[in-house]
């Protein structure tokens, strides 16, 4: 395997990457010598499991830093930026931020009691989609990005359909879209590029937390040309090549990265 990235001293910050997406990616981007900082938020009973998990990225040969802490939270980001910049001195630079934070709200529009209401909506739009523009201006402003940098983000087929207490995420994905495609345009003279991938109904902990997850599964197999589900190794290999050189006139796009489960 070739590890074009070892030896360059670039890192991949990673906001949500104790699982799923964010933690395949960590996976995919170390092995090719990528070195990682993964902020993530979990109770302490789940970080000893975490940490033996994160091993497995060290084995690659790269140096790993993790954060048990709120990437959402202004103090808390800015404590971050701070540890962020010490650790990376003055050679180091983020050459991919990846944001993978998935703490939405999935209540129902309708219903005795447990509606959604709009503070519901502000909390996930601020935590699901900007965080992210809160994030990269902190990095750009510490001048932590590399001169050829990817902010790379997930959106979701929810982004276009609706699906039942799904409204506060799915308004989230689209803010979130509509940020990288501005990020692209501003921050291009700056070599930042920006682009979401949309994935395909991918089996994680955050998707088996929405409402009849289940029926999405089988809607979504039925109607995927390969007849399988998209899995989180699939999502990493993106952002692995976003991540590569070749890839530096790619932004501002929303990429699926499903099998062609949206042809149908």
């Amino acid at each position: 395997m070739v590890a074009e990235f070892k030896d360059q001293n670039y890192w991949a910050l990673i906001l949500g990457g104790s699982s799923g997406l964010g933690y395949a990616s960590a996976k995919k981007l170390a092995k090719h010598g990528m070195n990682i900082i993964i902020i993530h938020r979990d109770r302490r009973s789940e970080v000893p499991d975490i940490e033996e998990a994160f091993d497995e990225i060290r084995e690659s040969g790269v140096q790993l830093e993790s954060f048990n802490a709120d990437a959402v939270r202004k103090e808390s980001r800015e404590e971050l930026v701070g540890k962020i910049k010490n650790l990376l001195g003055e050679n180091g630079k983020i050459r991919t931020l990846l944001h993978s934070i998935a703490k939405g709200n999935l209540k129902p529009m309708l219903g005795e009691e447990g509606i959604l209401e709009n503070i519901d909506f502000q909390l996930t739009i601020d935590a699901m989609a900007l965080s992210l523009y809160d994030w990269t201006q902190a990095i750009f402003r510490n001048n932590l990005f590399t001169k050829d940098a990817r902010v790379i983000s997930f959106t979701s087929d929810g982004n276009k359909k609706a699906w039942k207490n799904y409204a506060a995420v799915s308004a989230a994905k689209v803010t979130l879209e509509a940020l990288t495609r501005s990020m692209a345009l501003e921050f291009a003279r700056h070599g930042i590029r920006a682009n979401c991938i949309q994935a395909g109904i991918t089996v994680t902990r955050s998707f088996q937390m929405i409402p009849g997850n289940e029926t999405l599964r089988v809607h979504a197999l039925k109607h995927n040309p390969f007849r399988r589900l998209t899995v989180p190794d699939d999502v990493a290999n993106v952002v692995y090549l976003l991540s590569k050189d070749e890839a530096g006139w790619i932004t501002g796009t929303i990429i699926p990265v499903n099998g062609g489960e949206h042809l149908m």
